[in-house]
């Protein structure tokens, strides 16, 4: 049963039914064209002749022999008629055996069209989710089924490249936890489940414990901050790019005051894009973190937005240490720190939030660039497609400020 509701049997049929059915009409054709040349009748009028035979002296002697005869136009038209029947035997045994060849050769081209697909459901079946390496890889002719292996090795690439960039964050995000669990589990072993543990010491975990959950909690967020984005669920408006800009150096006007920095702005007006206001104020929110925590005591942070061409770009620009060379291709990379983000003071950072900047602008069609010396400060500018972007030029590759 499984059989009959093959495609290739289903073909096979098809194909089958074309060929019987086109030599059936040449057949048909054939002996219609002959039965209208010819005017094929039986003999109708016979005539019984005495067989005599001739003398040498001209003398006919009967031999007493007696045959039927007919005139000559109906002996033709008796052969015609005897030749169509002749053809119409012949054509009936030929259509029954075009019949079962034609099967024979459906079920062969048949089988030779879906050569393909077989191969592409072979490899279907041996790729796995933990295992994505495999591809089609499918020659022959550039035609429809190989337009298929090669959109699905296209698609497999993506996957493949997704699942190692799920797995990889998996694997960070466990071992950026597994330091603060370690932390927490030797403090609760050590004093504050310890009846010998002084108040000193009780007190000491605790803020040991606690900056260790923080820092959990930063994490967490981060990395569901992360999924948000990754499963586009989040619904995009025009946005005021300036307005965006304001509202994040606003939030951090306090911490910035803390420090002695100066919060400075050069915001550009009509600065419109399609995109999400809230994952966008999250991304200059990041950046300015960064540079209020970089940034010398009294020194300035430089809050600025504009547009070039059919792009446009927000920039913050700190006072800080500067990023090393070799370090720029990485700086977006989830999980890394620089020098200056490295050690175990109490605001260590996750590593996740330029890596998110990067996600959120090319979410949004741009891209997040870094321009930097090592201690002259840096600059992060945010490329965002304008709502009235037609044209398909890359931004600028140097920095706008």
């Amino acid at each position: 049963m499984k059989l009959f509701r093959s495609i290739r049997f289903r073909l096979t049929v098809l194909y089958s039914t074309l060929l019987f059915a086109l030599a059936g009409a040449g057949l048909a054709v054939a002996y219609v064209a002959v039965d209208r040349a010819v005017d094929p009748k039986p003999v109708t009028k016979r005539y019984e002749a005495q067989l005599v035979k001739l003398k040498s002296d001209g003398r006919t002697v009967p031999t007493g022999t007696t045959i039927e005869v007919a005139e000559v136009q109906q002996i033709e038209d008796e052969v015609n008629l005897r030749l169509l029947q002749t053809v119409r035997d012949y054509s009936l045994i030929a259509l029954g055996g075009l019949f079962v060849a034609s099967l024979g050769i459906g079920w062969v081209l048949s089988g030779r069209a879906l050569r393909p697909v077989g191969a592409i459901a072979r490899t279907a079946r041996e790729i796995q989710a933990t295992d994505l390496s495999r591809r089609i890889h499918l020659t022959g002719p550039r035609d429809e089924l190989r337009d298929l292996a090669e959109t699905i090795d296209s698609m497999l690439d993506r996957l493949d490249r997704a699942f190692q960039g799920q797995r990889q964050l998996i694997d960070d995000a466990s071992h950026e936890l597994r330091s603060p669990l370690a932390i927490i589990r030797a403090n609760l072993d050590a004093s504050l489940t310890s009846p010998e543990a002084t108040e000193a010491e009780r007190a000491a975990a605790v803020a040991t414990v606690d900056r260790a959950t923080t820092r959990m909690s930063r994490l967490v967020e981060d990395l569901l901050a992360t999924a948000r984005r990754d499963s586009e669920a989040l619904t995009d408006t025009d946005v005021d790019l300036g307005a965006v800009a304001r509202e994040a150096g606003e939030d951090f006007t306090p911490l910035a005051a803390e420090r002695g920095l100066r919060l400075r702005y050069a915001l550009g007006d009509g600065l419109t894009l399609i995109g999400d206001p809230d994952a966008l104020r999250r991304a200059a929110g990041n950046l300015l973190s960064n540079a209020v925590r970089l940034s010398p005591l009294g020194g300035a942070v430089t809050v600025a937005t504009g547009r070039v061409g059919s792009w446009l770009w927000l920039a913050v620009t700190d006072e800080g240490p500067g990023i090393a060379e070799a370090d720029r291709s990485r700086v977006f990379d989830r999980f890394w720190r620089g020098e200056t983000g490295r050690g175990s003071s109490a605001d260590r950072r996750t590593g996740l939030g330029l890596a998110i900047v990067r996600q959120i602008v090319e979410s949004h069609g741009g891209q997040a660039v870094v321009h930097s010396r090592p201690g002259a400060g840096s600059t992060f500018v945010l490329w965002l497609p304008a709502a009235d972007r037609a044209d398909d030029d890359p931004p600028p590759p140097t920095s706008p400020v």
